[in-house]
C-alpha cells in the first residue's frame, strides 16, 4: 500500500472503481482490462496494484457501492411511508430495482469466479447482507402479519429472482434475431414491470 493518508488511498480507489463503472457502461467483464481501467486514472497505471490486486477486485468494490446505493434507497422507501398497499409497495421496490440498472447487470455475472480471485471478501458480504436486512425492514413495516418464516421466504424467492432480471430485460438485437428464427415468443418487460409483477405474487395473502 503507498504511503500517504487514508483520505488518499479511499479517493484513489474509488477514482479507480469510477473508471470501471464507466467502461461498464458499455462493455462486458470480459473485455474489460485492469490497463484500460488504470488508463482512466489521474495517477500510474501500474499503481493500480497498490490497490487493487484483480480486475476482479475492482468488480466487487462496484457492487458493493451498488448495494450500499440500493440500501439507501430502500431505507428511504421505508421512511417515506406510513402504510403501502401489496401493489404499492410492489411498485416502489421495482423503482428502486428500476434506477440500479447496474446492480442488476453485476448480478448476471459469475459470482463464483469474481470472489475466488477476490482477496477480502468481507465489506462485499457485510453491503450484500445489509440490503437483505434492508428488504427485512421494509417488510417487517409494511406487512407486519408477516411471519419470520414468510419473511425468509420472500427473501429466499426475492433476490434469487433478481439475478435473473438484467438477462431477461436488456436482450440484444442479436439474441431477439436468435429468439425470433427460433420461434421462441419473447414478451418485453421493462425492470419495474417484471419486478413489481413478481413482488406482487409473493406478497398476496398479506395485505393489511
Amino acid at each position: 500500500m503507498p504511503r500517504g493518508s487514508e483520505e488518499l488511498t479511499n479517493a484513489r480507489k474509488a477514482e479507480i472503481v469510477n473508471a470501471c463503472a464507466v467502461l461498464y457502461e458499455t462493455r462486458s467483464f470480459k473485455e474489460i482490462t485492469l490497463k484500460e481501467i488504470g488508463e482512466k486514472t489521474s495517477f500510474t497505471r501500474t499503481s493500480i496494484y497498490n490497490y487493487f490486486q484483480t480486475k476482479e477486485e475492482i468488480f466487487l468494490a462496484l457492487f458493493q457501492r451498488e448495494y450500499e446505493a440500493w440500501i439507501e434507497d430502500l431505507d428511504a422507501l421505508r421512511c417515506g411511508h406510513r402504510k403501502l398497499s401489496v401493489d404499492a409497495f410492489s411498485d416502489e421496490l421495482a423503482r428502486t430495482l428500476e434506477r440500479r440498472e447496474r446492480l442488476l447487470k453485476l448480478m448476471a455475472m459469475n459470482h463464483y469466479d469474481m470472489e475466488a480471485n477476490s482477496r477480502n471478501l468481507v465489506a462485499f458480504k457485510k453491503a450484500y447482507g445489509g440490503s437483505l436486512l434492508a428488504v427485512t425492514h421494509c417488510l417487517e413495516k409494511f406487512f407486519p402479519r408477516m411471519t419470520d418464516e414468510d419473511v425468509q421466504g420472500f427473501l429466499y424467492a426475492f433476490f434469487p429472482f433478481m439475478f435473473g432480471i438484467y438477462p431477461y430485460t436488456a436482450v440484444t438485437e442479436q439474441q431477439r434475431t436468435a429468439m425470433e428464427l427460433a420461434g421462441v415468443g419473447y414478451v418485453r418487460l421493462s425492470v419495474r414491470e417484471l419486478t413489481r409483477s413478481f413482488t406482487a405474487k409473493l406478497l398476496q395473502g398479506f395485505q393489511m
